[in-house]
């Protein structure tokens, strides 16, 4: 048994190693970033799933792939902006819900669109508990693109908040589109389009 007067040290290394354990499980963001890219794309190229019929399904399958991977609460509060502290909780998750619709869906679109283009990883960069993850698109014609992931660090994962094609960022983009609907209409006005967005993505339209 440890004498009363040496515990607190050995819990302290117990701690210490538990920490190290905790940070070490969530050291490699481009690593999870490939994993999940990599994932989605055998979802594409999975034979029993290219068929129209299989459309559903497929897309089913790509969501719970990037639902781990992305963290849609924060890209909401991020493209609302300033205008997110004036919701109540209950427009927040309302926002929150109409924007993740949005989000996979315009994503799982491009992806859909993947016609063997080869993904490299560059290089990640990390500062405590934000991370980027730089990349390139190659495609057949010799064309290259960048991506770049943002992520942060959630309860020992890492989590996509942002995504920068080109230069261009998601978050800031939906953020311009947001704020021009709010300051010529309303805030209700821009849940209403994204309302009517939502059906139509659901009917297939």
């Amino acid at each position: 048994m440890i004498p009363l007067r040496h515990r607190n040290p050995w819990l302290a290394l117990v701690a210490f190693w538990l920490w190290t354990a905790h940070v070490w499980a969530a050291a490699q963001p481009i690593e999870e970033v490939r994993s999940t890219v990599d994932q989605a794309i055998a979802v594409l190229k999975n034979p029993r799933l290219k068929t129209d019929e299989r459309k559903r399904e497929r897309r089913n399958e790509i969501r719970q792939v990037l639902i781990p991977r992305f963290d849609f609460t924060e890209m909401a509060k991020r493209s609302l902006g300033a205008d997110w502290r004036r919701r109540t909780p209950e427009e927040q998750r309302e926002f929150v819900m109409l924007f993740t619709d949005l989000i996979e869906n315009s994503y799982i679109d491009r992806i859909e669109a993947y016609n063997d283009e080869k993904f490299v990883y560059v290089r990640e960069k990390r500062d405590e508990d934000f991370a980027q993850v730089d990349s390139k698109i190659l495609t057949g014609k010799g064309e290259e693109f960048s991506i770049t992931y943002k992520l942060h660090l959630v309860k020992g994962e890492w989590k996509v908040y942002d995504v920068v094609l080109e230069n261009i960022s998601l978050v800031n983009n939906y953020r311009s589109q947001f704020t021009r609907i709010i300051t010529n209409a309303s805030y209700e006005e821009l849940v209403r389009r994204l309302r009517e967005k939502a059906e139509l993505m659901k009917s297939g339209k």
